[in-house]
């Protein structure tokens, strides 16, 4: 079953490259005290996640942390590596965006949120989705009906809401 508002975020590991390589970052760590808007995503460079949903929260980077948002965290089912050429390649590293691997798909089961798609060659993959969380605990959050769309779980969308 999925998480809802007012559930507290699961505390499952996700993995950056930092200076010397890849390090494990807990959720926690990441929202402890903490305002953030977090979004998941099917696949990195898959065509909607490409095409609208990074580029949606790119566009409202700086009105979010107008309102208050410490960190914009983009997580994927993708290993870190292309976490970071995707962030490096799109220009979302250089906005402020956390580029974050959910390489065993922990963070996504523990949401609620894993799905299977192997027509698309998509295991254990994460549902569209963004979040507002504040120390830890959902305040927002807007699921998409379809992994192929980008609506209510857009840039726009989550900052309209905040």
């Amino acid at each position: 079953m999925p998480l809802s508002v007012g559930d507290t975020l699961p505390d499952a590991d996700l993995i950056r490259i930092g200076e010397d390589g890849p390090e494990t970052v807990s959720v926690s760590s990441l929202t402890k005290g903490k305002k953030v808007a977090l979004f998941a995503v099917p696949g990195a460079y898959t065509p909607t996640c490409h095409s609208a949903h990074l580029p949606s929260f790119m566009r409202v980077f700086d009105r979010l942390k107008e309102k208050g948002v410490d960190d914009v965290i983009c997580v994927a089912v993708n290993d870190p590596f292309v976490m970071r050429a995707w962030g490096e390649e799109t220009g979302a590293t250089r906005a402020g965006i956390h580029m974050l691997s959910d390489a065993s798909s922990q963070f996504a089961e523990g949401m609620g949120m894993a799905f299977d798609a192997p027509p698309a060659g998509l295991i254990k993959r994460s549902q569209r989705y963004a979040l507002y969380a504040d120390d830890g605990v959902i305040k927002v959050l807007n699921a998409e009906e379809s992994p192929g769309e980008c609506d209510v779980s857009g840039g726009e969308a989550l900052l309209d809401q905040i």
